[in-house]
Parts: structure tokens; C-alpha cells; sequence
């Protein structure tokens, strides 16, 4: 998707990183238009709890979008408990096939803290190498430090905020006001 089919709204980075038993999931909190930091505070990661079940989630792309395809994610993992893949799959699916999904524009970043996976409107649900995984802006970056630091004696949360702090010193669009969620496996 070319830069101008976006109305200006650019950038973000949004981290997943699995180590030791651990998965952690951290995002910026910029939100910028063209040239302006519009906020720097949002929250871009965030946990849901469908039937008891956690999962937590880091967006890239369209806030409005992103939230849409969280509900849809829910709904899914309400209808199947446990089944993280099962319910991603079915999300990339219908995100692929449904011509109102197919005009979100999003990249989702899910874990339950044993499996890690990025799902994306081409209806790909990947599941990372290395057991990290970035989108966004400053995905690259951040994706490039965290593999770097992964055989260090870091922490999962440790090498995220790390990477994190890293794409936040290189893109313009990553600021280093980080949401981090975390989940045991």
C-alpha cells in the first residue's frame, strides 16, 4: 500500500518479543499527521480478556481500523476459547474476503503468551523467526536491535524496551513513551 492512499497519518513501531517463557508486546505512543506530532501518549498495545482468556495485542496502521479488527478478534477468540491461531486464521480470512474488511488498513501484532503471530490484511497470519517480530515505521529498526540483543542474558521486557528505545533514536514517526504488556506462557 503506497504512502498517498494514506490521509497523511504515518508511522509507528509496535514490538513482540518471546524469550524464556515470556512474550512481551510493547508500542510508542506517537500518533502523527504529515510533519506533526498530533500525540504522544497513545496507547497502541493493549490486553483483552475474551471468556477469561488473555491476549494481548499491538496495532500499526489506522487507530479506527485496528480497532475494528480487535472486536473482531474477540468475537473470535469468544467463539473459540484457547485457540489463538484457530481465531487469527479465521480474522485473516474474513479480513481478506469481506470487501468492508478489505478497506482496513492495519497490521495486528497477537500473543497469549505462548504463541506470537502478525496478522495483516493480505490474510497472512505469520508466525516469527528468531521469536521476534515488529511492525510498523520503525519496525525494521526496532526488529533488527531486539535480534541483536536476543542472545543476550535480557529479559523479553528488557530486550523490547531496548529495541524500542533504539527505533525511537532512528524514525521520526517512534517516540519513546512505551505501553508494554506482558504474558507468561
Amino acid at each position: 500500500m503506497a504512502e498517498q492512499d494514506f490521509p497523511g497519518w504515518h508511522g509507528t513501531t509496535i514490538i513482540g518479543v518471546r524469550k524464556s517463557g515470556e512474550v512481551v508486546i510493547a508500542g510508542d505512543g506517537q500518533v502523527s499527521l504529515g510533519q506533526t506530532v498530533i500525540k504522544g501518549t497513545a496507547r497502541k498495545v493493549r490486553r483483552i480478556s475474551p471468556g477469561g482468556y488473555d491476549v494481548i495485542c499491538g496495532f500499526a496502521g489506522s487507530t479506527a481500523d485496528a480497532f475494528t479488527l480487535l472486536e473482531r478478534l474477540e468475537k473470535k477468540l469468544e467463539s473459540t476459547p484457547g485457540q489463538l491461531q484457530r481465531a487469527a486464521v479465521d480474522l485473516a480470512k474474513d479480513w481478506r474476503t469481506d470487501k468492508y474488511l478489505q478497506k482496513l488498513e492495519a497490521f495486528l501484532i497477537v500473543s497469549d503468551g505462548k504463541d506470537l503471530y502478525v496478522i495483516t490484511g493480505a490474510g497472512d497470519v505469520l508466525e516469527p523467526e528468531h521469536d521476534v517480530t515488529a511492525i510498523g515505521s520503525g519496525g525494521n529498526y526496532a526488529l533488527a536491535a531486539a535480534r541483536a540483543l536476543m542472545d543476550s542474558d535480557m529479559s523479553a521486557e528488557e530486550i523490547a524496551r531496548r529495541a524500542m528505545g533504539i527505533a525511537a533514536d532512528i524514525c521520526v514517526y517512534t517516540n519513546g513513551n512505551l505501553t508494554v504488556e506482558s504474558l507468561k506462557a
